[in-house]
């Protein structure tokens, strides 16, 4: 992966202290990551799931889109996890929902990879 890829990645492990981050060299340029033990809040009965995405040779000009969380999300109330997911998406050998929030408009090299990660999660526990 380059250097840049690779100083996103520490950014990730320094955003989730608590959690496992695994990292993947995709060999041109780019990795993807998964990082275990994040906690996507009350809303949801399952409260120890993965996140992961790609993150693309191009970073930071490209986007880290789209996202992807365990696939056994639930919420807590029984209702359907609703727009922008997709359930039963593999995701580097894991069952996965993806989640498509694109960054439109973002400034290369001010919202980085651990941001959006943070953003989606966010994202995520105000449903």
């Amino acid at each position: 992966m380059n250097n840049t890829v690779a100083r996103a990645i520490e950014e990730i492990r320094a955003s989730f202290p608590g959690s496992l981050v695994t990292t993947f060299d995709d060999g041109q340029g780019g990795a993807w990551f998964f990082v275990d033990g994040v906690d996507p809040g009350p809303v949801y009965a399952t409260r120890n799931i993965w996140v992961g995405a790609d993150i693309g040779p191009q970073y930071p000009y490209a986007d880290v889109y789209p996202v992807f969380v365990s696939g056994e999300l639930q919420r807590a109330d029984g209702r359907q996890l609703g727009e922008a997911t997709s359930m039963n998406v593999g995701f580097h050998g894991r069952n996965s929902v993806q989640i498509s929030r694109r960054s439109n408009h973002r400034e290369p090299g001010l919202e980085t990879a651990a941001m959006k990660i943070q953003k989606v999660l966010a994202w995520l526990a105000s449903r």
